[in-house]
C-alpha cells in the first residue's frame, strides 16, 4: 500500500515487488546499497524486477512487447443477472417481523397486494454502490432502488428525498463544461484537455509531454449551466496558490495548504467553499480556477492535484422530512434507504462513530411512526447504529451492491432470497463495542491489549452487553428447524429441514468451542468459526451438510515455538445460524 513500505530488506524479503509512491521509497538506493552490502539478496531483487517486467509486458507497456489481450473481452449475455444474484446473494436480512393485525413477516412485500410504496431518503434515487477514495470505479450504468422498484410496481412507487444528506462541497459535475491545461513559465504548454468531474490528478507527469521541471501552473477554466435558481457555492480543493473567478469575480486569491503531513488529503480530503453566486435556472456563466503548486513534502513525488467544487442551493429539510412522512402515512408500506456518505466511508480517514450522517434518524423515526409497515434498507459498507431499530417492521442491509444493486434490491424486497450472513458484529451502541481504543496515544504508541479477541471472540469474552446483531446473523424468507449434528472423524454433518411454506436458502454455520480450562496463555475464545455450507430446500424438505474440521482450527499460535500448537482436550462442535444462535453441538477430542 502506498507510504507503507518501512524496512528495505525486509520487505524485498517478504516478496514486496514495489514500494509507492516513487521515486525516494526504502527501495532504489537504499535497495542497491543493501545489496552491495550483502544484506540483501541480489536473487530476490531479480525475482521482483521479473514479476514486475512480467506485468509489464502483459499490459503491453514494454517496447516491441504487444499486449496480452489487445481487444476488450465482451462481457457475458447475462451479466446483468449475475450481477444481481451476487448482490441478492450478499443481502443480509437481520429482521423481519410480523405487523400488529398481519399473519406474515413484513418481507417479502406482494407486488399483487401493493397498491402504493413510499421509497424514502437521498439513497433511494442516488445509490451508493461502492467505496470512496481508490475504491471508485465508473460503472457503464447503475440502477438505483427507485430505478429497480419503478422497473417492478411503476407508478405505485412515490419517492420523497427526505433529508438532504449535503455535508460539503463536492467536485464539479452536472452543467459543467472544462478543460485544463499546464502551462510553463513562458507562458507555453499543450492544448487544453476535457475535464469530466473538475478534478486534475498528475502525479508523476504533465499532459503533452512537459517536465515537473518545466511547469509552472495549471488553468482550469470553461462554463458552468445552473440546473436550479438559487444560491451557487463554489469552491477548491488542494494545496497551492489557489485563484477562482466565479462570473469574473475573483471570490479567492491565496495559498492554501490542507495538511502537510499529508500530501493525499490535498486531493482526497475534504473541499473548501469559497463564495456563493446567484444564478437562475438555465443562466450560463464563466468559472476559471488557477493553480500554482507549493513545495511537496520530502520524499512525495512532484505531483499537480487540485480541483474545482459546487454545492447546489439547499432545499429546506423540514420541508422534505414533512413530504416523506405523509407520503409514507398514505401508502401501504413504506421502505427508508439510509445510507452512509464519500465523507463517512472513504479511504484516507477513520469514522469517528457508528451513526449515519446526517437527520436520517430521525428521518426513520418519524417513517416509522407515521406507517408501522416500514423496512429500512442500509446502504453503507460497514456497522452502523440504528436507534430506531425496535420500531420498524425490517431491516436489510444491502452494502455497496454494485451497478446492478437497485434491480437487486426490487427483487429481494418482492420475493427473491437475501442470501448473506453478517461478516461482522454489529453493536447497539459504540460505547457498547469490546474494542474501541484505535487510535495512537501522545507519545504515538497503540497498545492491543484485546490481542486476538477482537470481534465476536471479544463480545463473548467480555460478556456485559449484547450486541444487536451477531456474527453470522441472517434471516431466511421461510423457516429452518436443525435436527440432527454427527461426527465422523474430521466431518461434521448437520442436518436441517426447512420448516416453512416456501423454497429457501440457509447457510449452516459450524462454530468450535474448547474446554474452560484449556492451557493456553492469555485465555482462548469462547467460540471460533471452523466452517460453513449453504444448502437450499423445498417447504418440508430435509437436507444434510458436511463441513470438514481443520486442524489449523483447534490451533494456537506458540510464541515460544514460532509455531502453531493443536490445543489437546475436549472440543464442542456447535451448529447453528450464528454465533449468537447456536442450536446442536457434541463433543470431539484433539490430542
Amino acid at each position: 500500500d502506498w507510504s507503507a513500505a518501512r524496512h528495505t530488506v525486509e520487505d524485498v524479503e517478504a516478496g514486496l515487488d514495489l514500494a509507492m509512491p516513487g521515486p525516494d521509497t526504502v527501495y532504489g538506493p537504499p535497495l542497491a546499497e543493501a545489496v552491495r552490502e550483502g544484506r540483501a539478496s541480489e536473487a530476490d531483487v531479480d525475482a521482483a524486477v521479473r514479476r514486475l517486467l512480467t506485468l509489464a509486458a502483459r499490459v503491453g507497456a514494454l517496447d516491441g512487447v504487444e499486449a496480452a489481450v489487445t481487444e476488450p473481452a465482451a462481457g457475458p449475455e447475462d451479466a446483468g443477472e449475475f450481477l444481481r444474484e451476487i448482490a441478492r446473494r450478499s443481502f443480509v436480512l437481520v429482521k423481519n417481523d410480523i405487523p400488529a393485525g398481519d399473519e406474515a413477516p413484513m418481507l417479502p412485500l406482494a407486488a399483487d397486494v401493493v397498491h402504493r410504496l413510499a421509497l424514502i431518503g437521498p439513497a433511494g434515487a442516488e445509490a451508493r454502490v461502492l467505496g470512496g477514495g481508490s475504491a471508485t470505479v465508473f460503472p457503464e450504468r447503475v440502477a438505483s432502488p427507485l430505478d429497480g422498484l419503478r422497473a417492478a410496481l411503476g407508478d405505485r412507487v412515490d419517492y420523497r428525498r427526505g433529508v438532504d444528506l449535503y455535508e460539503q462541497i463536492t467536485h464539479a459535475g452536472n452543467g459543467f463544461e472544462l478543460k485544463v491545461r499546464p502551462v510553463a513559465a513562458d507562458g507555453s504548454g499543450p492544448a487544453p484537455e476535457p475535464l469530466a468531474s473538475g478534478q486534475v490528478k498528475w502525479m508523476g507527469y504533465i499532459p503533452g509531454g512537459m517536465t515537473h521541471a518545466e511547469f509552472d501552473h495549471a488553468v482550469l477554466e470553461g462554463t458552468y449551466t445552473a440546473t436550479v435558481t438559487g444560491e451557487h457555492t463554489f469552491g477548491t480543493r488542494g494545496s497551492g496558490r489557489l485563484e477562482l473567478v466565479v462570473d469574473g469575480r475573483t471570490v479567492f486569491d491565496d495559498d492554501y495548504a490542507v495538511n502537510p503531513d499529508d500530501p493525499f488529503e490535498s486531493f482526497f480530503g475534504p473541499g473548501v467553499a469559497r463564495g456563493t453566486t446567484h444564478l437562475e435556472q438555465g443562466q450560463t456563466i464563466e468559472v476559471r480556477l488557477t493553480f500554482r503548486p507549493l513545495p511537496s513534502p520530502e520524499g512525495f513525488p512532484p505531483s499537480v492535484m487540485f480541483g474545482l467544487m459546487h454545492a447546489e442551493p439547499r432545499p429546506d429539510e423540514d420541508l422534505l422530512l414533512a413530504e416523506a412522512v405523509a407520503a409514507a402515512r398514505e401508502a401501504e408500506a413504506a421502505v427508508v434507504v439510509v445510507s452512509t456518505t464519500a465523507l463517512t466511508e472513504s479511504e484516507g480517514w477513520d469514522r469517528k462513530d457508528l451513526r449515519l450522517p446526517g437527520r436520517q434518524d430521525e428521518l426513520v423515526a418519524a417513517v416509522a411512526a407515521a406507517n408501522p409497515n416500514t423496512v429500512v434498507v442500509v446502504n453503507s459498507g460497514s456497522p452502523v447504529e440504528m436507534p430506531w431499530r425496535d420500531d420498524v417492521a425490517a431491516i436489510l442491509l444491502t452494502w455497496f451492491p454494485g451497478q446492478e444493486g437497485g434491480h437487486a434490491l426490487a427483487e429481494v424486497l418482492l420475493g427473491a432470497e437475501p442470501g448473506g450472513r453478517l461478516p461482522t458484529t454489529w453493536p447497539k451502541t459504540l460505547a457498547d463495542a469490546p474494542v474501541t481504543r484505535v487510535e495512537p496515544n501522545e507519545a504515538g504508541e497503540l497498545h492491543y491489549e484485546e490481542g486476538v479477541f477482537i470481534g465476536y471472540r471479544a463480545w463473548e469474552r467480555r460478556g456485559g452487553a449484547e450486541p444487536a446483531y451477531w456474527f453470522g446473523h441472517g434471516l431466511s424468507y421461510t423457516e429452518w428447524d436443525y435436527e440432527d449434528l454427527s461426527v465422523e472423524g474430521d466431518t461434521v454433518r448437520v442436518r436441517v429441514r426447512n420448516g416453512g411454506g416456501r423454497a429457501g436458502r440457509e447457510v449452516v454455520q459450524v462454530y468450535l468451542a474448547p474446554e474452560a480450562d484449556a492451557d493456553v496463555p492469555g485465555g482462548i475464545e469462547a467460540h471460533r468459526l471452523a466452517g460453513f455450507a449453504a444448502v437450499a430446500a423445498e417447504p418440508g424438505e430435509t437436507v444434510e451438510v458436511a463441513v470438514r474440521l481443520e486442524e489449523r482450527s483447534f490451533q494456537v499460535w506458540d510464541e515460544a515455538a514460532r509455531g502453531w500448537r493443536t490445543v489437546p482436550g475436549t472440543w464442542t462442535v456447535e451448529a447453528g445460524r450464528s454465533v449468537g444462535d447456536l442450536r446442536l453441538s457434541a463433543p470431539v477430542k484433539r490430542g
